[in-house]
């Protein structure tokens, strides 16, 4: 019956988790297609226009319609941060391969457990240091450095992954006060303005075209976390996270069929030891006597 119960939870982890990997893939690809007559802060705005309307339309349709805080400075600190995150991504997105910008962010567990550490007071254990190594040495093969393979729009992502890693490190603090419906909605509230007031300068009207691709962006932004954090519900880490990392074969053979990318050993050998230490880990986290936060 165990058995029967625990094969059961993979198999809806695993349909999550496919709308994650399609989510992510189809906000990358969509990235790509505005990248071509939109400025990244232009992407950066609809998406949160859109994201609004979605979290609205959800506030609306259920009982709970209070949408209020009593800590602003950390939704503000913690939105800013996204942002610059979401910046790089996309910036990466319209310059690099895609599969080179899901490589390194696969560096995002690296910047939460070091930052974790300075703002939570988290304990960097043995494992944790492990991983951050290996994701450090998987960054390394991955950029190359002094070999000419890295570049600003590759730089640009990297940062985004600490920006990242900042923003998740904030939102485990605010969960403990707010609900995830509340954080969406002030994440998508306060980068509105940020991105309008940043791409007002150089504007451009989206062509009609371009309109089902920024539905496809505003939407696959929520859609993605949402499947993930639904998957990581029901089935352990250990199952989640070697999934999420099947995004990289798959937009590499995206990028090579519809947009002529070459596809880098270097790449998936590099994201390969930055998700073995992940792994060892979660591994260990799980194994451990006390699953407390240190």
């Amino acid at each position: 019956m165990k058995l029967f119960v625990r094969t059961h939870s993979v198999i809806i982890a695993t349909l999550w988790m496919v709308g994650t990997l399609f989510s992510f893939m189809a906000m990358a690809i969509g990235g790509r297609e505005l990248a071509s007559e939109l400025t990244t802060f232009q992407i950066l705005f609809f998406r949160s226009l859109i994201g609004l309307f979605i979290i609205c339309g959800l506030v609306l349709a259920s009982r709970k319609k209070q949408l209020f805080s009593r800590h602003i400075g950390l939704h503000l600190v913690r939105n800013i941060a996204h942002f610059c995150g979401q910046f790089g991504w996309f910036y990466g997105i319209a310059s690099i391969s895609l599969a080179k910008v899901f490589a390194i962010e696969f560096t995002l567990p690296v910047w939460t457990a070091l930052l974790a550490a300075v703002i939570l007071n988290e304990k960097l254990t043995m494992p944790r240091i492990i991983a951050v190594l290996f994701g450090l040495a998987g960054m390394l093969i991955i950029l190359r450095p002094g070999l000419g393979v890295m570049n600003l729009a590759s730089l640009a992502v990297l940062a985004s992954a600490v920006c990242y890693g900042l923003s998740h490190t904030l939102t485990r603090k605010i969960t403990q006060y707010d609900s995830p419906i509340v954080i969406l909605f002030f994440m998508t509230a306060i980068q509105l303005p940020i991105g309008f007031c940043l791409s007002i300068g150089n504007w451009h009207t989206p062509s009609l075209a371009l309109w089902p691709w920024l539905l496809v962006v505003g939407t696959c932004a929520l859609s993605g976390h949402y499947c993930m954090a639904r998957a990581l519900g029901i089935a352990p880490a250990t199952v989640v996270v070697p999934m999420d990392f099947l995004r990289l074969p798959l937009i590499s053979i995206v990028g090579f069929f519809f947009y002529n990318e070459k596809i880098d050993e270097f790449i998936f050998f590099g994201a390969l030891v930055m998700l073995t230490g992940n792994l060892i880990n979660i591994k260990a986290e799980q194994t451990a006597p006390d699953h407390r936060i240190k």
